[in-house]
């Protein structure tokens, strides 16, 4: 299962130094519940090598602040804390794959 990132967890998870992928949702967000499966199977698959993780865009203000989001669903793809590559909207999974093992 995708982490809960938050406000208060973002940090200490970015620190880790794990390269990290996080997918900017709400429930609201047709879109962003066809990604959720896919979320749930990379965090699986990738389980031991990268951090997926799912934050809430109406309960994280800063975290949405501090990437700039605007869109959603927006998963941001995070190596040595630093934006390497962003996927806005939804896609096949196939394209999260490609961009994951770009972190690796």
């Amino acid at each position: 299962m995708a982490l809960t990132i938050t406000d208060q967890n973002f940090e200490e998870l970015l620190n880790e130094g794990k390269p990290m992928v996080i997918d900017f949702w709400a429930e609201w967000c047709g879109p962003c519940r066809m990604i959720g499966p896919i979320i749930e199977e990379l965090t699986d698959e990738y389980q031991d090598r990268v951090i997926i993780g799912k934050v809430d865009v109406d309960n994280n203000n800063d975290i949405v602040s501090q990437f700039g989001i605007r869109n959603i669903p927006t998963v941001l793809f995070i190596k040595d804390k630093e934006v390497v590559d962003k996927q806005v909207g939804a896609s096949q999974k196939a394209t999260f794959v490609e961009k994951i093992e770009k972190l690796l």
